[in-house]
């Protein structure tokens, strides 16, 4: 069927970004979806300056959408996440606002709202279907997030990226734990580590991070669809774990057995608030902390294994 023969419709959804994954993989097995937007930005000289992650967009194909019958799945979906008590925190109203679309295609429209973007003092992410010419010093990282894994835009990634420019060493051994897209690794291996294990428990994100590492030549790359627990029989110089605040306090102590000693790992992907478990995890396994880190309402922690 033609972009012209389809139906398109922009479905809306207000969420706490911390539940963006969750969403996004309901939207692609419930519906036909050809597209995601998890968070417009808006650009000044390759910064983003503004940014919208409370509102996932979703472009679904249906001939007769039931309107009403798509906004009782959202509601039964979220109230079925409370219930198991998957968040511990608000997810957001998860209110549905739906509205038909004109015919284009839509899986790749949404690309108009990414362009490159410098997330650190070398790094730029550039997607892969767009050229930038990197003046002194900058290493640009091409990537293609995909359906919807993260561009490099959400502090949390910056954050990581920070860390790494400032504390990993060269020739590092450094493992990503819920890796995504791949850039925390493809970032790691162009500042100068050595090699590079990646682990992701989503397999689609994986082969997504496959890709992005073969578009940037990094071939020294393993990647694993597995927890943490897989690396358990080796060690890092530098790790990356940017995950919910819950789950680091929860595997801190396979975390601390993947170190080696003096070993550095960058702690994200916790909200303001939130802290004080993941600070609570870090004193029980006696780590360190070197810095403590923060963008917008989010906050990471480098720490270090000392015995």
């Amino acid at each position: 069927m033609s972009v012209k023969d389809k139906t398109y419709w922009e479905v809306c959804i207000e969420i706490n970004p911390l539940c963006s994954d969750v969403v996004c993989d309901f939207v692609q097995t419930e519906f036909d979806c050809e597209g995601i937007v998890t968070a417009e930005e808006k650009y000044k000289n390759l910064e983003v300056i503004e940014t919208s992650e409370n509102i996932i967009k979703a472009y679904i194909v249906s001939d007769n959408l039931n309107i009403d019958y798509v906004k009782n799945l959202f509601k039964l979906k979220r109230q079925e996440l409370i219930d198991n008590k998957i968040f511990d925190y608000d997810i957001g109203s998860w209110n549905v606002n739906i509205k038909k679309q004109e015919n284009v295609d839509w899986s790749k429209k949404w690309k108009e709202h990414w362009k490159p973007n410098k997330i650190s003092q070398r790094i730029v992410i550039c997607p892969s279907w767009e050229t930038y010419n990197a003046k002194d010093g900058e290493i640009i990282i091409n990537l293609d997030p995909g359906n919807a894994f993260g561009t490099g835009t959400h502090a949390t990634t910056q954050l990581c990226v920070k860390a790494c420019e400032k504390y990993m060493k060269k020739n590092s051994v450094i493992a990503d734990i819920g890796c995504g897209s791949g850039i925390l690794a493809i970032c790691a291996m162009k500042l100068g580590a050595k090699e590079a294990v990646a682990v992701d428990t989503d397999e689609t994100a994986v082969e997504t991070a496959k890709i992005n590492a073969k578009i940037n030549k990094e071939l020294m790359i393993i990647f694993k669809t597995e927890s943490a627990e897989v690396l358990q029989s080796e060690t890092y110089d530098f790790v990356f774990a940017n995950i919910l605040h819950n789950v680091l306090a929860q595997i801190m102590p396979e975390l601390k057995r993947i170190m080696k000693i003096g070993a550095k790992i960058v702690l994200s992907g916790i909200l303001e608030g939130k802290e004080d478990v993941v600070l609570k995890a870090i004193k029980e396994n006696n780590l360190k902390i070197i810095e403590e880190m923060r963008d917008k309402e989010w906050i990471a922690f480098v720490v270090q294994k000392e015995d």
